[in-house]
């Protein structure tokens, strides 16, 4: 079995169970608010907004300012104000997304001990789960995340 072959085991095997990879609930509402703003092809409130992601009015502008930052959605106050996707938006992948609420995403964790790397000495599965989270990482770049949504904005 080649190193690919391994690595991609690796990834469909352990990650579910060992590695507990997941996203933080303010990624997953990012996410959710971006395809929701995509959708409405306007302005969206505060509160509608809430609604359509799940959450609370009050938790919308911590979900929303990374995307705000990034250009990816706009923001207007006062009445008729509220949130619409930006044009740049449908350009976005996961990655991307995910950084931008989380942090960059190479945080040298090793994914045995759920600590910072040592570096001087590896851990055994140091080299496979270097591979693995490298195309993992890759995988997220490729992911679009508002695929085949481009007619939704008005």
């Amino acid at each position: 079995m080649g190193l690919s072959a391994l690595v991609a085991a690796v990834v469909e095997l352990l990650t579910p169970q060992l590695m507990n990879i997941t996203f933080q609930r303010r990624t997953d509402l990012a996410l959710l608010a971006l395809r929701a703003l995509a959708a409405s092809g306007g302005i969206m409130s505060r509160n509608d907004l809430a609604s359509e992601t799940g959450t609370t009015s009050s938790f919308i502008p911590q979900v929303v300012a990374p995307l705000v930052e990034a250009g990816w959605v706009t923001s207007s106050r006062g009445p008729g104000g509220g949130y619409r996707i930006a044009g740049s938006a449908f350009d976005v992948h996961l990655l991307e997304v995910v950084e931008a609420v989380e942090g960059p995403s190479s945080d040298g964790r090793c994914g045995l001990r759920d600590a910072p790397c040592p570096g001087e000495e590896s851990c055994p599965i140091h080299d496979i789960w270097t591979e693995a989270r490298r195309v993992l990482v890759e995988g997220f770049d490729q992911v679009l995340v508002l695929p085949n949504m481009q007619g939704a904005q008005s």
